[in-house]
């Protein structure tokens, strides 16, 4: 599938080449949210700065701390959930197909990393805002057609899928890259990542990380 070049937005729009580029899927409606609005838009506190961040902003902020190469956030559900005061650093890549499942999102960032010429693309979740820069780094930089991230021996995200394995993905579903994980456990290398891949899904996931 073609990546539409009028649906992205943002400084790595364009076509220059890039080794890897960062995939931020962002499209999903966080049904389990109760909330008011959307919970990527809910705030967390930032540790020891004694200041609140949205959820997705947070994720951001730390893919962009590990300096990896373009940063692309896959939407769909809505439209306007990057803030806008991060607009110039991330490429904004919507899904139209997002209600099809996850699967459909990681596509939509590989055909757009594909328009970049990558040839790494390491994926994350929006809602997992305690991914530490390090972990994304750590995960980027290992050996291999496929590299997850561990903690506390319990896979998660990040992963890092090198483009010799994109042709391998599911096209349906909504597992990510699980899926082809467990079909190709050879091509998978684990590594140990410091922080957090919890995730805000429920009003109860966030309070835990809210002071008040």
């Amino acid at each position: 599938m073609a990546t539409d070049p009028a649906t992205e937005t943002g400084p790595h729009a364009g076509r220059t080449p890039q080794q890897t580029v960062v995939l931020i899927l962002a499209a999903g409606a966080g049904s389990r949210f109760d909330g008011t609005g959307h919970k990527l838009s809910a705030k967390i506190d930032v540790g020891g700065q004694n200041r609140s961040v949205s959820v997705i902003e947070r994720s951001i902020t730390n893919a962009l701390a590990a300096n990896l190469g373009p940063v692309m956030v896959i939407t769909g559900a809505v439209d306007d959930i990057v803030p806008s005061h991060l607009l110039d650093a991330v490429t904004v890549v919507h899904n139209d197909r997002w209600h099809e499942g996850q699967i459909t999102s990681l596509l939509r960032g590989i055909d757009a990393a594909r328009g970049l010429g990558a040839t790494i693309a390491v994926v994350g979740l929006a809602d997992q805002p305690f991914i530490d820069p390090a972990a994304w780094r750590a995960v980027a930089t290992t050996a291999g057609p496929i590299a997850v991230a561990t903690y506390d021996g319990r896979r998660a995200n990040p992963v890092k899928l090198d483009r010799d394995v994109w042709d391998l993905l599911p096209t349906t579903g909504d597992e990510g890259a699980r899926a082809l994980m467990r079909l190709r456990p050879e091509l998978v290398r684990e590594v140990a990542c410091s922080g957090s891949p919890a995730d805000i899904d429920t009003t109860e996931d966030l309070r835990r990380w809210q002071s008040n």
